[in-house]
């Protein structure tokens, strides 16, 4: 296992590096100069050049990028051009929210998709199916805003059971987590089920009804781990996806969260935070793949072994 982990951990060396590259590209063909951003709209032409140089624009591409890349591995993401803090403690006051908002989201959906999935796979053609599906197919067809909004009337404004938005307490991210997993859920079902189906038709499967095994046993011990692959890898990804993506949830609700920050750093062209921000949700991307290959070996020990 410990190979397996250090082999997979070597290959993400090189994609690191690619996305750093990627990401330095694209920040640095955006229309627009820093240098001006952060001298002012009164500023003169000496004044613009003299900050150019501070910041280090001055240099040649490649020259730039090396110097990004060694401030970023001590540690230094650089400072906001707009309001002159460190990214990095910028970035550590967002992070909690967002990670808490992620966290509650992943684990309710994850619970309840793998139930629905079970559910309707051992109970197939019958009314469970049916109530199972129902459920899956409306959280992932209604929209994340509406739902958002739809929440925050009902149990916010008319009932008064939670806080329109903000981050006061746990009960402020109820709200948002219900709806920013309500279609990781209903994909999770979705897996789950085809992929419980396709086990149970087994011949492993078989075999052990034959034998006499209890129907509870077959379901949770057997077909319930192997069919646990392809939900792993749904899981994973989607954790990658409510990392960066969300925005529209923190908008809603007003979450000070990642997702607030990178849109507001937009508005206000702060190169330096919006290029953190993604590389940081790329490298958590990277990251939780390799997760998930880690988590492969140990659901199926003949992936690490072959590999």
């Amino acid at each position: 296992m410990a190979r397996y982990a250090l082999q997979r951990l070597l290959g993400v060396i090189p994609l690191f590096i690619i996305v750093s590259i990627v990401i330095f590209m694209f920040i640095h063909f955006i229309p627009g100069d820093p240098a001006r951003l952060v001298a002012g709209k009164e500023a003169t032409l000496d004044e613009i050049e003299a900050i150019r140089g501070q910041l280090g624009l001055d240099l040649p591409l490649w020259q730039q990028y090396l110097r990004y890349m060694g401030d970023l591995l001590s540690g230094d993401l650089g400072q906001s051009l707009r309001s002159g803090l460190p990214v990095s403690d910028m970035v550590a006051s967002r992070l909690g929210p967002t990670l808490w908002l992620t966290f509650l989201s992943l684990g309710w959906a994850l619970v309840i998709g793998l139930f629905i999935g079970v559910m309707t796979s051992v109970f197939r053609n019958k009314w469970p199916d049916y109530l199972g599906m129902l459920t899956a197919i409306s959280g992932i067809s209604i929209p994340g805003f509406w739902l958002g909004l739809v929440l925050i009337q009902i149990f916010s404004v008319e009932l008064g059971w939670f806080p329109t938005g903000g981050v006061d307490s746990w009960r402020s991210y109820i709200l948002p987590s219900l709806t920013l997993g309500a279609g990781i859920m209903s994909m999770l079902a979705r897996y789950s089920r085809s992929s419980m189906l396709e086990t149970l038709r087994a011949d492993y499967i078989r075999t052990g009804r034959a034998k006499g095994l209890r129907e509870s046993v077959v379901v949770s011990r057997h077909a319930l781990r192997n069919s646990l692959i392809e939900v792993v890898t749904v899981a994973g990804l989607q954790f990658g996806f409510l990392l960066g993506g969300s925005v529209m949830v923190e908008t809603v609700f007003s979450i000070p969260g990642l997702g607030r920050l990178l849109v507001d750093s937009i508005s206000f062209r702060d190169y330096t935070v919006i290029q953190a921000l993604l590389l940081l949700f790329a490298v958590q991307f990277i990251l939780i793949n390799l997760i998930v290959d880690l988590l492969y070996g140990v659901l199926n020990p003949k992936i690490r072994y072959s590999s």
